[in-house]
């Protein structure tokens, strides 16, 4: 991998997990720990972090996480579209559930007025979102917190997900691929992700256009474990074609 693919990797895993030490950094790209420094040296000396003693931050990482923001607000126009789309397969006496992020947190604010609903969720500001309509039961799972996401990770929250049946997952993901499948910037997630899969019954995958053809470090699952992907206009026919040959439904939210 060349220096500058391992620091974009590294800037990806920063700004997923909020934070991380030289030495795990070292272990997951198998480099040394002075390379890593260099590394944070650099990404630090651009503005996209603040080291500190045996690691690294991402930048506004407090002010963050006291204001209930998230961290990857881009592309939020598309990803408002899907937002919308997504709401309209989501029925009263439907239980699902809502993965953390931008683009759930979208879908969760065009469905406040909906009646009857169970939502299932690790995310934080969904909950708090959707805890504002007292006809929609909200249910969160446990685990440990984790701040760029708003999210709660680990065994805890696994553990959640492997003792429920839902009836439709909104999934959201780092990035996907034909060849690469689905894939995200850390490990910290990738159990709780699989227990999702594995508690529902119907996987609607929720990723702007931009996120298509790419891969990140950790690999959740090929794309054949996905039933409908819903994606804005911006996707190319090609990459659409490719999906529906997988035997995905490809589902376009116009602007």
């Amino acid at each position: 991998m060349l220096a500058k693919q391992r620091r974009q990797k590294i800037l990806d895993l920063l700004e997923e997990e909020g934070s991380a030490r030289v030495k795990a950094l070292s272990e997951t790209f198998n480099v040394s720990e002075p390379t890593i420094r260099q590394d944070l040296e650099k990404l630090e000396a651009d503005n996209h972090i603040t080291r500190e003693h045996g690691g690294a931050q991402i930048k506004d990482f407090s002010t963050k996480v006291r204001s209930l923001s998230l961290h990857h607000m881009v592309n939020m126009d598309k990803k408002a579209a899907i937002g919308v789309k997504a709401a309209e397969f989501i029925e009263e006496r439907d239980s699902i559930v809502l993965d953390s992020g931008s683009t759930t947190t979208e879908i969760a604010k065009n469905i406040l007025e909906k009646k009857n609903i169970t939502v299932v969720t690790n995310s934080l500001n969904i909950a708090l979102l959707l805890g504002s309509n007292p006809s929609i039961t909200v249910i969160v799972t446990g685990g440990e917190f984790k701040a760029p996401t708003l999210s709660l990770t680990g065994e805890k929250a696994a553990e959640f997900f492997e003792q429920i049946h839902i009836s439709k997952l909104f999934l959201a993901v780092g990035a996907v691929s034909i060849s690469g499948g689905l894939t995200f910037p850390g490990f910290n997630d990738i159990n709780v992700k699989r227990a999702m899969i594995n508690s529902a019954e119907k996987i609607y995958l929720v990723a702007d256009s931009q996120k298509i053809g790419k891969t990140m470090l950790a690999p959740l699952c090929d794309v054949e474990k996905v039933d409908a992907f819903i994606v804005d206009q911006d996707i190319k026919p090609e990459d659409k074609a490719a999906f529906e040959a997988k035997g995905i439904e490809v589902i376009v939210a116009e602007a």
